[in-house]
């Protein structure tokens, strides 16, 4: 059960539980006070008895207001008792739903890559926010108000049957049905709240996919099949809520018909009874009020069941998340990576995503410290993977990857991607400062290096025109920038973590030519003495590859430098004749690249960018 596996989450709050059930306690002990104070009243301050079949009043009046002044006092305590419950339950719900997200946060940041391929966003932000409020509710209203409930029960119960046996078993004849109605709506219930859960979560990713390729929706004119995707599943989540709705509503009246009739039952008998002479008036009136504090607590289990059954389907989809297991992991006693120089060996290393199909075949290379290893090949050929493996996003099937010497698999995954400064294609940035995203990986970097590492990545003077600077806000994922200056404010973000090993996967692929050359040669600067790879489209940086390796089919099928393998005349070939051969010719008529800068100045590109 799931939902005694999140009972766990109260563990560091059993302090405030014990408040809790402190205040149940009192709140529950003027509860069952206050009948005994009616009774009291009745038989003394009223003095109503069965004399000779007539009902006389013999009390005192001093009593009577005595009893009305005690069941004051009684509804006073009842009153600040049950305030403090209700405080305290609802505190503790908050912050174990507090808890449980940051669990879930912090379990998705640890999670590898291979887990985030296969997920929806929609599905996990839906654990996270309706789950979790699910379970929040389970926990103060179900879990700490089921206590409450129960030994209330357990209590008027017992008190029934010290206070007249007889009329107890004509109350409890009725208990058994009224508490088989609530278990049968609670198992009803609990596959419809499953659906309603798993409804919303498709909601959730429906709309998150609906808003985040919003441009491609509207390029395409899908607006309306789209809110027909949505209302589809809209639609679904209304047939399972009214579902819901209605098996709680044909149960109300039965619970509510079976307690009148059990009321009736008492009324009849004890009425009978006080007729007779064998029970006082007081008794009977005590009977009825100890049967009105029942009523509560029988009903209420039901409407427990039902949020615990939906708290059971919210745990279990948030615990798949919990539980999941991290493809990466650190061995005990990992290593921390230091005084890094940047040699990498790949040693027969394999990589499959699903163990079925094969994306990297018996991979060999050795870079040196301070060696540029151009990656090339077609679409799907194993480039990126490769770059991917070094950082251990995901962990090769077979062979080793060492740098100076170290499996990557023996040190600490910290020390590791802090060495491996790594420039995406598909660049993300977060809605913050621009100087916020270029810190992102430098925490506490003074301005004057926010500033070096943009001036490095020729953004600097494009930030400087903006109306705030390095102050201007970057919209979500970076929508307010083009392109080419995404990718420039990211390349910044690597360099300032100034790290041993680069990774450039086609990261001037956005950007201008001119612009492109800038930034070449201050990379050829930030280069040196760091081992680099990129993944290449450009002309000038094949030309300054240490190792060229041209992929195919996850293999390399050759390798070397660029004159060596156009003398090949292999793959290298073809893909320079294809995509390389034009920027060659473009090239060609200028005299000396030094004069490329000050045309870019004259032309505005290098400031402006893509």
């Amino acid at each position: 059960m799931y939902s005694l596996r999140l009972l766990s989450f109260l563990t560091p709050y059993k302090r405030r539980v014990f408040f809790v059930a402190l205040c149940m306690f009192m709140s529950g002990a003027a509860i069952l006070a206050m009948p005994q104070l009616i009774r009291w009243a009745i038989d003394y301050g009223l003095g109503l008895e069965n004399q000779d079949g007539e009902i006389v009043a013999t009390g005192e009046r001093k009593l009577l207001v005595a009893a009305g002044g005690a069941l004051i006092g009684a509804a006073l305590i009842r009153g600040i008792f049950a305030y403090g419950q209700t405080y305290l339950g609802e505190w503790i719900g908050q912050r174990v739903a507090y808890d449980i997200r940051n669990s879930i946060y912090d379990r998705l940041q640890r999670l590898s890559y291979a887990y985030h391929d296969q997920q929806q966003t929609g599905q996990i932000m839906s654990r996270a926010t309706q789950d979790v409020e699910s379970v929040r509710f389970f926990v103060s209203m179900s879990v700490l108000r089921g206590v409450y409930v129960l030994l209330l029960l357990t209590a008027v119960l017992v008190l029934m049957l010290v206070t007249n046996w007889k009329l107890a078993l004509v109350v409890w004849a009725f208990i058994p049905f009224i508490v088989w109605r609530s278990l049968v709506m609670a198992f009803t219930l609990r596959p419809i709240w499953t659906k309603v859960q798993e409804g919303l979560a498709r909601i959730a990713t429906v709309l998150q996919e609906a808003l985040t390729g919003a441009r491609v929706v509207k390029a395409f004119a899908r607006e309306e099949y789209e809110g027909v995707k949505f209302r589809r599943e809209a639609e679904a989540v209304f047939d399972d809520s009214y579902m819901s709705s209605r098996v709680q509503a044909k149960n109300a009246p039965l619970m509510t018909g079976l307690w009148l009739g059990a009321t009736a039952a008492t009324l009849w008998f004890g009425g009978t009874e006080v007729a007779a002479g064998r029970l006082e008036v007081g008794e009977l009136a005590l009977f009825l009020l100890y049967l009105a504090v029942l009523q509560m607590p029988i009903r209420v289990i039901g409407w427990i069941i039902m949020v615990a059954s939906r708290a059971n389907a919210s745990g279990k989809r948030i615990y798949e998340i919990l539980d999941a297991e991290s493809a990466m992991k650190e061995k005990p006693g990992a290593v921390e990576l230091t005084a890094v120089k940047g040699e990498v060996t790949f040693e027969g290393v394999s990589f499959s995503y699903d163990s079925i199909s094969p994306v990297l075949t018996n991979i060999d290379l050795h870079a040196k410290p301070g060696e540029v290893i151009a990656l090339m090949g077609p679409t799907g050929s194993g480039k990126t993977t490769i770059v991917n493996l070094m950082p251990r996003f995901y962990d090769v099937t077979g062979g080793t990857i060492s740098i100076d010497g170290v499996d990557t698999r023996d040190v600490q995954l910290a020390s590791l991607r802090r060495t491996i400064g790594t420039v995406q294609q598909d660049v993300f940035l977060f809605a913050a400062t621009i100087a916020d995203n270029i810190s992102y990986g430098a925490v506490g970097a003074r301005q004057d290096a926010i500033e070096g590492a943009a001036k490095a990545a020729q953004i600097h003077d494009f930030i400087m025109g903006l109306p705030d600077g390095y102050d201007t806000w970057v919209g979500e994922r970076g929508t307010t920038l083009s392109g080419g200056q995404k990718q420039r404010i990211a390349l910044a973000r690597t360099l300032l973590m100034d790290p041993r090993i680069l990774v450039l996967d086609d990261s001037t692929s956005s950007v201008d030519t001119e612009t492109e050359f800038l930034i070449q040669k201050t990379l050829t600067k930030l280069m040196e003495g760091r081992t680099t790879f990129v993944i290449a489209s450009r002309l000038r940086t094949v030309k300054m590859a240490d190792q060229i390796l041209v992929l195919q089919d996850g293999e390399i099928v050759e390798r070397g430098k660029h004159a060596e393998l156009l003398a090949f005349d292999g793959l290298y070939r073809q893909i320079y004749d294809l995509e390389l051969r034009d920027q060659e010719e473009a090239l060609a008529p200028t005299a000396d690249d030094s004069e490329l800068p000050a045309r870019a100045a004259r032309t505005g590109i290098a400031a402006a960018g893509s």
